[in-house]
């Protein structure tokens, strides 16, 4: 299935059914009163998030939702039935915008949230509502309410843990394949990855994270160079990313270097927070070098991106401030093991301190419900 990520559609809701004017006319009945029934309410237009969906390809082809209509209401105290909901299924991830006014209507972050985007018209009031003493054979009904109708643009963001960032043929694809059940496509030309790739990786029955892949960037990414800044707004959602370095490039004219700050740059450039989020340092394609000249080209590396945070000591918890160096080869799974090990551990922590984070909170929410508010009144001397 091709990878859709962006889609632009119009959702219409359903107008609610007229109210009934009628009256009841039956045999041996000569005063019988109005009748009129209410109409049904139109059909409104939800979105659901399911995590068994990971793209918008379905959006691309049908662009326009219409609910139905509400039934118009009848005599003898009937109602208009009304019209059933219609019910979008979209990726877990999905980030829907008003495409008028640029406002957020939904973002869907979890499995099963469900969000209206159309709401339906009501129905209208039949002439049973406006009897009175003084009005005893209302004529009057009401008409049922237009439903909403907006332009919407989708956009998916996918969701995970971990995201993968470098230039193209930087090795993300081997580090993912070698890591998860994932298996992107592997070549030896740039831009082999076109879309998003996500792999799970587990750790034991208890631990896994989710690691995602995007294509590889380029300079000028955010002003539209190669494909361009459109799935950098998949690592927004991540928690933590993954720089990943070729440091044995084919073309020995190419800086490693001058590469990795040029994709740092870039990240600034197209999104403040995404360049604020922790980012860890993978030196990849160590079985291309010696153990002398991948020592050597690293320290040259480290040197000239001003890398001057030294190793963290976990010795007394996990240290989640100071950035990490990791040098790998995922072609061979050398060190990768201790690169996913060191994730969980991040993760896990980061969790944790959520959690105390949100208790503490929580405390101090009901401290300050159950605290007895202070008297501020003046009282006057007698």
């Amino acid at each position: 299935m091709k990878f859709i990520d962006e889609a632009k559609i119009e959702v219409v809701a359903g107008k609610g059914g007229n109210g009934a004017a009628s009256f009841r006319r039956e045999k041996f009945v000569p005063r019988g009163g109005p009748d009129g029934g209410d109409g049904g309410k139109g059909g409104s237009v939800w979105a659901m998030a399911d995590e068994n969906l990971n793209t918008l390809v379905e959006y691309r082809f049908v662009k326009r939702y219409q609910a139905k209509n509400g039934e118009k209401g009848h005599g003898s105290d009937r109602y208009g039935a009304g019209a059933d909901d219609i019910v979008l299924h979209m990726p877990v991830g999905t980030l829907i915008r008003d495409a008028d006014t640029d406002e957020i209507v939904a973002d869907l972050t979890h499995h099963g949230q469900k969000v209206c985007l159309a709401k339906g018209g009501k129905g209208g009031l039949g002439n049973i509502h406006f009897k009175s003493s003084v009005n005893r054979a209302p004529k009057q009904a009401t008409p049922g309410e237009e439903g909403e109708a907006k332009n919407l643009i989708l956009e998916l963001k996918v969701l995970a843990d971990v995201g993968l960032l470098g230039m193209p043929n930087a090795g993300k694809s081997t580090l993912i394949r070698a890591v998860s059940a994932a298996r992107p496509k592997v070549a030896d030309y740039p831009f082999t990855t076109l879309h998003p790739n996500l792999g799970v990786v587990r750790m034991d029955e208890n631990h896994s994270f989710v690691m995602a892949d995007i294509p590889g960037l380029i300079e000028g990414a955010a002003e539209g160079a190669g494909l361009g800044h459109r799935f950098l707004r998949h690592l927004s959602r991540t928690g933590l990313l993954l720089h990943v370095v070729d440091l044995a490039p084919f073309d020995e004219a190419v800086s490693p270097a001058g590469e990795a700050l040029a994709i740092i740059n870039e990240l600034r450039k197209y999104d403040e927070e995404l360049y604020g989020k922790p980012r860890w340092l993978v030196l990849n394609k160590l079985d291309m070098l010696s153990p002398e000249e991948a020592e050597s080209r690293a320290a040259e590396f480290l040197a000239e991106i001003g890398w001057d945070y030294p190793a963290p000591d976990d010795r007394f918890g996990f240290d989640m401030q100071t950035p990490r160096l990791f040098k790998i080869s995922a072609l061979t799974h050398e060190g990768t093991q201790d690169l996913v090990h060191q994730i969980n551990q991040y993760l896990i922590e980061k969790k944790r301190l959520a959690a105390e984070a949100e208790a503490a909170q929580q405390a101090a929410a009901e401290v300050a419900v159950e605290q007895p508010k202070t008297d501020t009144s003046v009282f006057k001397a007698e």
